[in-house]
């Protein structure tokens, strides 16, 4: 079974991309939907997040306090990646053992940062979603009700497309939806080829 790994920037569109292949039949692994779930659940991962943020990065129902962590990480960089050290092991174990249970060609691992974690190297192809700029501003701000200053934000804390198209075996264009849907089939079928 071969493990693809889907990524992009913020408001990009992956998890339109996702989606996509989903309705293919492909299971998908939507790793900060599973880091949020393991970060709920997990009290080994609690425990280091008040080492790391103090008691406020847990409410009083001893959930993460989302806004409160991030409005710490996202303006910290060594915060982030602080955070993510702590995450993402548990993640790793908890994505292994998921693909273990899949009984398809290939799986899809979606994650916003794979490059920027190095996690490339645990997949057997890769494919990077992209849109312009301004594009994905607008998606992000329709989406999250931010502000233009907000989104420009969380995209410094991401690598460039350019950065990342050096990395990549695949690149899927996410302007028209008719047009990503077409590369969706065709990367899908190389996949089932191969």
């Amino acid at each position: 079974m071969y493990i693809v790994g889907l990524t992009g920037g913020i408001g990009s569109g992956k998890s339109t991309v996702a989606k996509m292949f989903e309705a293919l039949g492909v299971p998908i692994y939507i790793s900060d939907e599973e880091a949020k779930k393991l970060m709920d659940s997990s009290e080994e991962i609690k425990q280091q997040l008040v080492k790391l943020l103090g008691e406020n990065a847990l409410t009083p129902e001893n959930i993460p306090n989302r806004p409160f962590i991030a409005q710490k990480v996202f303006s910290d960089k060594n915060l982030l990646d602080r955070l993510n050290k702590i995450v993402h092991p548990v993640v790793e174990k908890h994505f292994s053992a998921w693909v273990e249970r899949q009984k398809t060609a290939y799986v899809i691992y979606e994650s916003a940062i794979l490059f920027e974690n190095n996690a490339q190297h645990k997949c057997n192809y890769t494919i990077l979603v992209t849109a312009p700029t301004e594009t994905r501003i607008k998606r992000v701000m329709q989406r999250d009700g931010v502000t233009k200053a907000q989104v420009v934000e969380r995209m410094k804390n991401q690598w460039p497309d350019t950065q990342k198209q050096k990395l990549a075996n695949f690149t899927i264009e996410n302007i028209a939806i008719e047009q990503t849907q077409l590369q969706v089939e065709k990367l899908h079928n190389n996949f089932l080829a191969l």
